[in-house]
């Protein structure tokens, strides 16, 4: 299969050779009938000047005189004539053949008969004849005398026209090709540096398919076709760039997932598995105590279970997770979180306010009550889990900007940049251990709270620094009071 630029190189050739094929078959025919016109002027001329000859050319020298000087003086494109003279029954009477010579034109078989009507006028239409001796044609004349009967025949070899048109046939051939060599090389480095954005093109699609995916096409002019065609290219590398990226992500996070489900579940498993076996194997002194573990872990199970179904609802959308919504007032929410700090914490010192201080203000929203207070609950018990003691914390409740905001503010140790970019993500701790002794959720707390901020057309935000503590804003679309 030819290559692009070859068949773009071989049409233009094509159409090249066409266009001189045709512009020098058209030059060389209206050179040829302009000649040939100006012959059959000559040839009415000459023939107005024999035909007042007397007839009966018995003596050839008035003839010869005439068409001697003829030749040499006006006719340019005539070197041989013919002269004849017929009578009224068209038959030969004599002939005349400058220079002299073998050939001539070959006339009709029976003669050369005029018009019985009324003679034509001098310069009736020339015709072309054969020459008879195989040479070069003949323009013929035929012009009637007056009163006389007779005709007089006069024609003009083309001897001379038809070796002008043969040389400028030569010659146009000659160029013609030489023209389309030279067109041909010139067009093929224009169609080689044309085609250079494709072959871009092409080595960046092999470089990409090689595993370059950092690869792009060059930039082209934007108002080319091959312009716009990087342009749309880079695009969708760039798509599929991210694309891959966004899939190795996503590979990556599903393996820590499910190493840390796994982690999740084995550690109350095992709990429960050894206890079993050592009441099997009557171990255990006393059985109470070991149910009551045995219960805890097999409740820490469920929640677990519970926790991730909920994810896996939310992550579904739409009608997954059935939302019960009703007008509300985030103040309930916020005062219920008192409470709980109060009696999670005694000797925290607990502030109701506004969203960025002043009093508490009324911030309705419509939302579904017992999941919205399951984000509370979550970020309430995520401040007594990380933060010490006595650490002072803040409820702000109002609206801002149209929104119903709740904010809980604690003054405890804070996180860092990195630890506040992976607060939200699921099994996330900030000490990015798995293995820990002492109490505490599963990390799946606050991706639970954000999810569910999020399915009511909300946001929860995170507002940190180390050593200025952490403040969580749950923010909901506002509802007429």
């Amino acid at each position: 299969m030819t290559s692009l630029r070859g068949r773009l190189l071989l049409i233009t050739c094509a159409l090249l050779a066409a266009g001189l094929l045709l512009s020098g078959s058209i030059v060389v025919g209206l050179l040829r009938s302009g000649l040939v016109d100006r012959v059959d002027t000559q040839l009415r001329v000459f023939g107005g000047i024999i035909a007042v000859i007397p007839p009966g050319l018995t003596s050839r020298a008035p003839a010869d005189r005439v068409a001697g000087d003829a030749l040499s003086t006006n006719l340019d494109l005539i070197n041989r004539l013919y002269i004849a003279e017929v009578d009224a029954d068209g038959e030969l009477l004599s002939e005349i053949r400058l220079p002299p010579g073998p050939g001539g034109p070959a006339l009709p078989a029976g003669g050369l008969r005029p018009d019985p009507a009324p003679a034509a006028p001098l310069g009736d239409a020339p015709f072309e004849a054969r020459d008879s001796a195989g040479g070069a044609d003949w323009r013929v004349l035929v012009v009637p005398r007056d009163r006389t009967g007779t005709s007089v025949v006069v024609a003009a070899s083309l001897d001379a026209v038809q070796a002008t048109v043969g040389r400028l046939r030569v010659i146009y051939v000659v160029t013609g090709l030489g023209l389309l060599a030279l067109l041909t090389l010139a067009g093929w480095f224009a169609i080689r540096a044309g085609l250079r954005p494709l072959r871009d093109i092409e080595e960046t699609a092999a470089a990409i398919a090689a595993g370059e995916l950092g690869r792009r096409v060059p930039d082209a002019a934007p108002d080319t076709e091959v312009g716009r065609l990087s342009a749309a290219l880079n695009g969708m590398l760039g798509q599929i760039e991210r694309a891959f990226a966004a899939r190795t992500e996503s590979e990556a996070r599903l393996r820590r997932f499910v190493a840390d489900v796994g982690h999740e579940l084995r550690t109350p498993l095992v709990g429960i598995k050894g206890f079993s076996e050592l009441y099997r194997m009557g171990g255990l002194p006393e059985v109470a105590p070991a149910m009551a573990r045995i219960e805890s872990e097999a409740g820490r199970l469920a929640r677990l279970v519970e926790d991730l179904l909920l994810l896996a609802r939310l992550d579904e959308g739409g009608d997954a997770l059935p939302l019960d919504l009703a007008p509300m007032d985030l103040r309930t929410l916020a005062a219920d979180a008192r409470l709980d700090l109060r009696a999670l914490a005694p000797g925290r010192p607990v502030e109701l306010t506004g969203p960025d201080g002043g009093p508490p203000a009324s911030a309705p929203v419509v939302g579904d009550e017992a999941r919205l207070r399951q984000v509370v609950t979550n970020l309430v018990g995520n401040v007594v889990e990380h933060t010490p003691d006595g650490t002072p914390v803040r409820i702000g409740v109002g609206t801002e900007d149209g929104e119903a905001v709740l904010v809980i503010e604690d003054h405890g140790p804070g996180l860092t940049p990195e630890e506040a970019a992976r607060v939200f993500d699921r099994f996330s701790r900030a000490d990015a251990s798995r293995s820990r002794s002492g109490p505490g959720g599963a990390g799946l707390g606050l991706a639970i709270a954000r999810s569910l901020a999020e399915a009511h057309g909300g946001r929860l935000d995170l507002r940190t620094a180390p050593g200025q503590g952490a403040a969580f804003t749950l923010a909901l679309p506002g509802a007429p009071a």
